[in-house]
């Protein structure tokens, strides 16, 4: 564990005591050395209990390990118990790094209870870093940055399972001292998030607009000559000399910029409400404006989760008011759409929100295979396409388990007689097919 120097310790009563919300028998197993096999992670995992399934995920087309697998036990406590006793140990001279498998990918997404820290002494591995940082609640996932070497590159991550324990640990570890090395400890940031904040805080050009007609370089210089040196100053015209009404100050210093920004966005000049921000390229404003959008609908995914619906099959006869007037028994709408191709036809599918996740639910319990104008409707709750998809690949990993053989049974490849056939794929302690495997139907939800 890393010796960390701090003059008040972490008071109050155990938070790792508490009861892991996530109960689950699947396990994530990453970092693993390029020749770990599946044979490897039963040999390693069955001694904490019995083991249902493994699997090293490999490419397809080369069959390389893509340094990650799965390990799947048949009770919640044996998965537990290797976590917490499997965690980090060396196999194949490289710790390996476990945690809980979640299908619902919306958790690790949002970035809730994730934190970085930087200007980590280089003897400071996963293992310490999970140690430090176990005091203040349960750890979903922990990693320091490694080079190719498998050096650390001085700054980690963790995910606590609720943002309580990382607010804890950024409060009581950043500016402290671990192994002689002040870390700083705060809030992980998306790469966007990083580079939208990077890009708010520092710059010299200065944008300004809603300019009157009759205002020169010279007011300009003026007006923003307060603030700081100002290298160059222009109000764009156009091919007749005629001002655009917008224009440009180039400042020497960025705090002056900043400065500049802060007095005068928002200010009245001849009976005209300036905008002043930083001016931007193209591809930054577009940049900024795909973010924003990015988000808002993000917000509004959040604000209508489980209480907007997703209808299909519907007859090309029914339109917003006749869908409208088939669900407004359940609740207050406050948005319905039949969705429609270019040329105005129904495309068979539309969406109802309700003002509560409660009425969602009446409504779909009620309407899911409702006969409307002779077609059965088909309900369900709307989703986004990301978590669309991800959810369809987690049924589809979890329809392609490797199913290991009992902790008695020989540990060696069967085969079927005649040996494997053309295109069979064959796993270890995978039994010789008895019958042809019943057909599975797949659903997708479009």
């Amino acid at each position: 564990m890393a010796q960390v120097q701090a003059q008040a310790a972490v008071q109050g009563q155990n938070v790792n005591g508490g009861a892991n919300q996530f109960v689950t028998t699947s396990l994530y197993v990453g970092d693993l050395e390029a020749n770990v096999t599946d044979s490897q992670l039963y040999d390693l995992f069955n001694q904490m209990g019995q083991v249902v399934s493994v699997r090293v995920c490999r490419d397809l087309s080369t069959r390389r390990s893509l340094g990650y697998g799965y390990v799947n036990y048949s009770s919640p406590q044996d998965a537990a118990r290797a976590l917490d006793v499997l965690n980090f140990t060396p196999v194949n001279g490289k710790p390996i790094r476990i945690m809980y498998s979640h299908r619902d990918p919306s958790l690790r997404k949002s970035g809730a209870g994730n934190i970085f820290i930087k200007n980590l002494d280089k003897a400071i591995d996963h293992k310490a870093l999970h140690d430090t940082f176990s005091a203040f609640g349960n750890i979903l996932s922990c990693k320091v940055a490694t080079d190719l070497n498998g050096q650390s590159k001085g700054y980690g991550f963790v995910q606590f399972e609720n943002e309580e324990s990382a607010q804890k640990a950024i409060e009581k570890l950043n500016g402290m001292l671990l192994n002689d090395k002040q870390v700083y400890v705060g809030p992980f940031l998306r790469k966007q998030e990083r580079e939208t904040e990077i890009s708010k805080n520092k710059f010299n050009n200065v944008y300004v607009k809603n300019l009157s007609e009759a205002t020169s370089e010279e007011d300009l210089q003026k007006t923003f000559g307060e603030f700081g040196t100002i290298t160059s100053v222009a109000v764009m015209r156009d091919a007749d000399g005629k001002s655009k009404c917008f224009g440009f100050v180039n400042f020497e210093n960025v705090d002056d910029a900043a400065n500049a920004v802060d007095a005068l966005n928002g200010k009245k000049f001849d009976d005209k409400e300036w905008y002043v921000g930083k001016a931007q390229r193209k591809s930054e404003r577009e940049h900024e404006l795909k973010y924003r959008f990015e988000q808002n609908m993000k917000e509004a995914a959040d604000k209508f989760q489980g209480a907007n619906l997703y209808i299909k099959n519907l007859d090309d006869s029914i339109e917003d008011d006749k869908l409208k007037q088939l669900f407004s028994q359940f609740g207050s709408i406050t948005s319905c759409k039949v969705m429609r191709d270019p040329s105005g036809i129904s495309r068979g599918s539309g969406f109802v929100a309700f003002s509560t996740p409660e009425e969602a639910s009446r409504a779909l319990q009620e309407m899911n295979g409702k006969m409307v104008v002779s077609k059965p409707l088909y309900v369900a709750l709307a989703q986004r396409k990301e978590d669309r998809r991800a959810r369809l690949q987690a049924q589809f990993s979890q329809m392609r388990p490797v199913t290991m053989a009992s902790s008695v049974a020989p540990r060696l490849p069967m085969y079927p007689p005649g040996g494997p056939g053309l295109g069979q794929q064959l796993f270890y302690g995978q039994a010789p097919p008895a019958m042809i495997p019943p057909q599975v139907s797949f659903y997708l939800l479009i």
